[in-house]
């Protein structure tokens, strides 16, 4: 009896995991690649752009101080810590952009 309870609760684990797996939002920011972008950024080496927004609209770094790559859009420039989070930002600008 004992085997089987645990038996079961091991399938169960094993389905709730693979479902939480699949269903990962399309949207969502890979937080592998995310970090692995942010590993060698410095305030050193920021870009020098007057931009719109403080905060990396995808990552939330402040740009005063990461600023590394910048998109126009809509005639304003926004600005990002690295270029996968611009190109993530160029794919729906609508969806981070607060007006």
């Amino acid at each position: 009896m004992k085997m089987i309870k645990i038996l079961s609760i091991i399938s169960l684990s094993i389905s709730i995991f693979s479902c939480t797996k699949e269903n990962k939002n399309e949207n969502d920011v890979d937080v592998q690649v995310m970090e692995h972008a942010h590993k060698d950024m410095s305030a050193g080496n920021a870009l020098n752009v007057e931009v719109v927004n403080e905060l990396d609209p995808i990552c939330g770094m402040t740009t005063a101080d990461y600023l590394k790559d910048t998109a126009d859009y809509k005639g304003k420039t926004y600005g990002f810590c690295n270029t996968m989070c611009k190109e993530k930002f160029l794919e729906n600008p609508e969806q981070y952009i607060n007006e």
